[in-house]
């Protein structure tokens, strides 16, 4: 349930509500938006109108959240939330663009991708250290040096950095290196990591999972949320269906859906859902128009020669061709890219 405060209750008063519930069992999570005060509950919906609530000075009302997802709806934040990672601003009228190469190969690709997004816009570096693929056989990541070698990078161009996270010593190891972490679609109902990144002290990236329900990419971003971290951007990076003309099915429709539903911002990875660079300019247009907060995009200075998913990656003129076409899109959006 939500327990929202009137804007003039002094701190004895919100106190004293959290007291009333905590005695009761119930967890809790106070939330300073905008326009209300509000204080999330979770707990036994039996008992709530046993506590009286309503009775304790400052109390504006009490409404019961009927949706499983509870700290990640809208109902306990009216408007949307705004992460920070670094300098960048992820949600508001932010358009933010997250952008790199799949996996980190060497240190003169990385620096030369980073100069590369950043002269072009990009404010948060991506690379992959930690490679889960579908093969045992392919490149799995250059695990700790790829972490220097993305943090140093980042750090030369002045940019934030996101890396992948595939379990507790991959987490461990990045949390030294990196300002945002990312779990995966393999890892989105990955519960243990979840908690995991969720006491992490670092924003993080939620892909949703390939075959994963909208209702079933919200509870896992509540899993985060639950253990304290309320900085979970969501990402929208394509769905498994019967057609095989591109390497998922890129569903923007999740975009206002999700947006509608939970105050969390959305961004798109056009690169992943398509699987085709020719593919990747007119998506993330289109994410863009739908009201995407942000995109995931791969940039290699050579694709050709990438040791992880070239097709589907831009080169930096392709990427900047593509930034200057987003300005113009946002602008209309009446947002700043």
């Amino acid at each position: 349930m939500v327990v929202v405060m009137d804007l003039s209750a002094g701190e004895e008063q919100v106190d004293a509500v959290q007291r009333r519930l905590e005695e009761n069992g119930f967890e809790i999570h106070c939330i300073r938006g905008v326009k209300r005060l509000v204080i999330g509950a979770v707990g036994d919906r039996q008992i709530i109108s046993s506590l009286g609530l309503e009775t304790i000075p400052g109390v504006m009302k009490v409404i019961p959240i009927m949706k499983p997802y509870k700290l990640v709806s809208r109902e306990i934040r009216e408007e949307g939330s705004v992460v920070r990672v670094k300098n960048a601003l992820i949600g508001g009228s932010n358009l933010v663009s997250i952008a790199g190469p799949c996996a980190v190969e060497n240190p003169e690709q990385m620096h030369s991708a980073a100069q590369a997004v950043s002269r072009a816009g990009a404010t948060i570096l991506r690379g992959g250290a930690f490679k889960p693929r579908t093969s045992p056989y392919s490149f799995q990541g250059l695990e700790l040096e790829g972490l220097k070698m993305l943090a140093e990078a980042a750090e030369a161009a002045n940019l934030a950095s996101v890396t992948e996270v595939i379990d507790q010593a991959s987490l461990e190891m990045s949390l030294e290196y990196v300002d945002m972490v990312q779990v995966g679609a393999r890892n989105m109902q990955n519960y243990q990591l979840l908690r995991l990144v969720g006491r992490c002290g670092r924003p993080v990236l939620l892909k949703r999972g390939f075959s994963a329900t909208i209702e079933e990419w919200l509870m896992a971003a509540e899993y985060i949320v639950s253990e304290g971290n309320e900085n979970v951007v969501l990402c929208e990076r394509g769905i498994r269906t019967f057609e095989n003309a591109t390497r998922n099915t890129l569903d923007l429709s999740a975009i206002p859906v999700v947006k509608s539903l939970a105050h969390l911002p959305v961004i798109v990875d056009p690169s992943h859902a398509t699987g085709d660079r020719r593919l990747v300019t007119p998506m993330a247009r289109a994410a863009v128009a739908a009201g995407a907060d942000g995109l995931l995009i791969e940039v290699h200075p050579d694709p050709k020669r990438a040791l992880c998913d070239g097709p589907q990656s831009l080169d930096p003129d392709e990427y900047a061709a593509l930034m200057e076409e987003l300005r113009l899109i946002a602008a209309a959006m009446g947002r700043a890219a």
